[in-house]
């Protein structure tokens, strides 16, 4: 009997010692930025099969990854979204907890925008160094590495706005903070004249214990993990910028728009060819054992990596996810149908 067999049967044990039957709806957890993707498919899942509409919930990639892992059964959810790849500690929590058969399936490219609105009365072009400068809790300030003591994006650089520093943006559970730290403060950090002078740029180490945090006086405010929430603040205050992936950009485009970073703005066409640098690959995690189990999860996974949906015109890139290669989209829809097994991070 093969081991993803046999998990099946070891869920379906679980699942029958809770209650008569499995439980009927799909139940997926995770990232924000994936969030809208997902709850795009399993609106066209409910339209079009016989099965229940799937629950989706916004919990943010850190907070779907600790909820997926608790364990297998019918309490633990189906799928978790990502907009990072899983960690080396959440895959060793997923062992720990028997959740030992995963899928990993990348479904297409974001990018994180850097977004004001539209009523806005300057110019904005900010590089990852500004951007830096602007959130992170400490920076060089005459030759000395000292709490922020940036007030005004003016300070920073005349040319900038005479404006107070104000940034929304997602919370640490967040995999869009994740990725912002890792692919903008970090590179804005190491472009600095004082990092780069010391040498600093080239040792990963003193840049991720120095360069990771974001300030918390004031200019940073974490929004959580409704990224609508932040659309909404940025209409009320036009000086105001915040953080989050593309979609939510590319669905109020009426009202907000992308600030170039180091003079590439985020379009579909800067994520895809990575020209656009804060672009990042996004994820769906899948619970083998509970496929065959949870009625419809087959199906829905089908639904999730088709043509119709993660295609080049599929419907989520007409909601602003940039598309995988068609090669790269085969060797997904082959891992999802076929199930096959994920290795531990970095093995």
């Amino acid at each position: 009997m093969t081991p993803h067999r046999t998990a099946i049967l070891a869920t379906a044990a679980l699942l029958a010692a809770g209650t008569a039957a499995a439980r009927d709806q799909i139940q997926i957890v995770g990232s924000s930025t994936v969030f809208p993707y997902t709850q795009a498919v399993a609106e066209e899942f409910a339209d079009n099969y016989d099965f229940p509409a799937p629950v989706v919930e916004s919990t943010g990639t850190g907070g779907g990854m600790k909820i997926f892992c608790q364990g297998i059964g019918e309490a633990h959810p189906d799928l978790t979204g990502a907009s990072r790849a899983m960690k080396p500690s959440e895959w060793k929590l997923c062992q720990e907890n028997g959740v030992t058969d995963i899928t990993e399936v990348m479904i297409g490219y974001d990018g994180l925008s850097i977004a004001i609105s539209r009523e806005t009365p300057y110019d904005w072009k900010l590089t990852e160094a500004q951007l830096y400068l602007a959130l992170a809790a400490q920076v060089p300030v005459d030759g000395e590495w000292v709490d922020n003591p940036y007030r005004k994006w003016s300070e920073i650089d005349p040319a900038l706005p005479d404006v107070e520093i104000l940034a929304y943006g997602p919370p640490p559970t967040s995999g869009t903070r994740d990725a912002f730290v890792e692919l903008a403060m970090h590179d804005g950090c190491k472009r600095l004249d004082y990092v780069r002078s010391k040498g600093l740029d080239k040792d990963k180490g003193w840049v991720k214990e120095n360069c990771s945090r974001m300030r918390q006086d004031g200019p940073f405010v974490e929004a959580g993990e409704n990224d609508n929430l932040i659309v909404q603040r940025l209409e009320a205050d036009p000086h105001a910028i915040g953080i989050f992936g593309y979609s939510f950009l590319y669905e109020n485009e009426d009202r907000l728009m992308g600030i170039p970073i180091d003079g590439v703005a985020p379009s579909k066409e800067t994520i895809a060819d990575f020209s656009y640098g804060i672009a990042r690959p996004m994820f769906i995690y899948i619970k083998n054992a509970h496929r065959g189990v949870i009625p419809g999860l087959e199906e829905f996974i089908a639904e999730y990596v088709s043509d119709e949906a993660m295609g080049e015109d599929g419907y989520l890139a007409e909601r602003g996810m940039v598309p995988l290669s068609p090669e790269k989209l085969a060797e997904m829809q082959d891992a999802a149908l076929s199930a096959k097994p994920m290795h531990a991070p970095g093995s």
